[in-house]
């Protein structure tokens, strides 16, 4: 297993981590955003988006193709996290 497949379950499992780590280790986000305040944000509320736009922007160089459908899952799976939490909130607030 190769560095590059430990970083993607990395990013996968805990990719607010994912994020912090490549923040320290390397200038992918310069390379990828044009101002520090976007991966800030997306690190607080959409963490796999904004891992999956860097993607895209370093590999790709656009949003299109492959790499729209990766930001567009991405930003489902974050969207639907914020779901599952307010019904699990829900839930225990009935019980």
């Amino acid at each position: 297993m190769g560095c590059g497949c430990i970083a993607t379950i990395l990013a996968l499992l805990t990719p607010r981590l994912a994020i912090v780590l490549i923040w320290l280790l390397t200038s992918w986000f310069s390379e990828a955003y044009q101002t520090w305040y976007w991966p800030v944000l997306g690190f607080l509320f959409m963490p796999y988006l904004t891992l999956a736009y860097m993607a895209a922007m370093l590999h790709g160089g656009s949003l299109h193709g492959w790499w729209l459908a990766l930001v567009i899952f991405a930003a489902l799976v974050d969207v639907g996290h914020w779901g599952g939490s307010e019904r699990q909130y829900h839930a225990r607030r009935r019980r």
